[in-house]
């Protein structure tokens, strides 16, 4: 199982739903900070080509932001995209 990784600002409300949405479907992450370090903002940037947060991951596999992960779950794909 490949590790879900939530890039994340302070503040921000996109991120703390789509934490939300993680949490209720049981599923671990790790949460990585952008808010004080550039290398990490850039790093993320690099990964997604987004410069927004959230940008949520399944290993090396972009699933994408908040709205995203909420869309995917409403059509009933975000699970087979979390495994």
């Amino acid at each position: 199982m490949s590790t879900i990784i939530i890039y994340t600002a302070p503040l921000c409300p996109y991120c703390t739903h789509a934490k939300r949405l993680l949490n209720n479907k049981n599923v671990a992450f790790e949460e990585i900070s952008i808010a004080d370090d550039p290398s990490i903002r850039h790093e993320m940037i690099q990964k997604s080509q987004r410069t927004t947060v959230p940008q949520i991951f399944n290993g090396d596999t972009h699933v994408g932001d908040c709205t995203e992960i909420y869309d995917l779950e409403s059509r009933g794909q975000l699970d087979a995209l979390l495994a």
